[in-house]
């Protein structure tokens, strides 16, 4: 039996030979370079559709561009960062750019081999999602391609940077529990020991804000942090561990919606009932955080707003990589559902 035939990839020159017109007309339309008609880019465009054709990413990229955009996602199982992407993806639609997404896998070995990769590939710009690796590591990066960095504190003379206000958004949440009534208001959060990162990590940050917003409600001696991870086993092993105190809290601050689902799991198998024995509250207003059966309370920090900025900054600084760097600080709102009431009575 004979392989079956290899179709032959459509060229330049046959988009050029089906629209009558020479390759360097073609060139100028792929590149939307100045010097073809209205008419004639409809015939190129129109010969495109008809054979095809689809421009060799390395050879556009000798030439200067790749129309490719990497995106860098520490943990795709976190449901909080397909949000992000969609605004990235709604402001670079109506672009030529595409997007290529690789897991960081929350360690800086990883994170450095997917940075290099695409720095390999040539694309033209890299959005990078709660990087942990060092800021040495990001300014090397972001020296040699466009970078924007998202959900990381800080200022940085080289790369632009859209975050939450994680102070705010920690005190709305204690601010809301206490106002419920509760005091025993205990936090999960995902363990930072490095020093470099602890200024600049929304983990860290959110935790101190929940440190400060219990101290100005006179709540001092009720704090209570116990640190995992920003998984679903970091939230069902923090609870485990907080319904085993003596005076359990009764509402606990999970650090971020897929924590919430953990603590969650660990109050049920425990015979509890939320909001009924123990309050519950995450953080990223997840699309499943509204899901009925769930109905979670959740701090919206619009991810979604977070990639549309992320976007728009990436596209300014290929545009122009000398402009002044910019922050970007969005502010949260809370969502209050079902899984936070009023403590259960003394």
């Amino acid at each position: 039996m004979e392989p079956p035939a290899q179709h032959r990839r459509v060229t330049i020159v046959d988009v050029a030979r089906h629209a009558q017109v020479s390759t360097t007309t073609v060139s100028k339309v792929l590149r939307n370079a100045y010097g073809t008609s209205p008419q004639m880019r409809v015939k190129v465009r129109q010969a495109i559709a008809d054979l095809g054709y689809r421009p060799y990413a390395a050879a556009r990229g000798m030439r200067g561009q790749t129309y490719t955009i990497g995106v860098m996602l520490p943990d795709i199982r976190n449901p909080f960062f397909p949000e992000i992407v969609d605004g990235l993806t709604d402001v670079l639609w109506e672009t030529d750019y595409q997007v290529l997404m690789a897991p960081g896998r929350n360690g800086e070995k990883a994170e450095a081999r997917v940075t290099e990769a695409m720095i390999d590939r040539g694309m033209d710009g890299m959005v990078l999602v709660a990087p942990i690796s060092s800021r040495t590591h990001l300014e090397h990066v972001a020296g040699i391609v466009p970078t924007v960095v998202v959900g990381r504190h800080g200022h940085s003379a080289v790369y632009d940077t859209v975050s939450d206000d994680d102070l705010t958004g920690a005190a709305l949440v204690v601010d809301h529990l206490a106002d419920l009534g509760h005091r025993r208001i205990a936090h999960i959060e995902h363990s930072e020991t490095d020093p470099r990162r602890i200024a600049e990590m929304p983990n860290a940050i959110r935790a101190e804000g929940y440190r400060q917003a219990m101290r100005a409600r006179g709540l001092e001696d009720e704090i209570d942090i116990v640190s995992t991870t920003y998984t679903q086993q970091g939230g069902y092993l923090g609870a485990q561990q907080l319904l085993a105190r003596p005076d359990r809290p009764t509402a606990i601050f999970a650090g971020a919606d897929i924590v919430a689902t953990g603590v969650l799991q660990a109050v049920s198998e425990a015979g509890l009932a939320v909001p009924d024995d123990i309050s519950i509250a995450g953080y990223d207003n997840t699309s499943f955080a509204a899901l009925g059966p769930i109905s979670l309370t959740s701090v919206d920090q619009a991810g979604r707003h977070i990639g549309a900025n992320a976007a728009k900054l990436l596209l300014e600084r290929i545009a122009d990589r000398t402009r002044p760097t910019a922050q970007v600080k969005l502010s949260p709102t809370l969502v209050a559902r079902r899984t936070t009431a009023p403590p259960p009575p003394a």
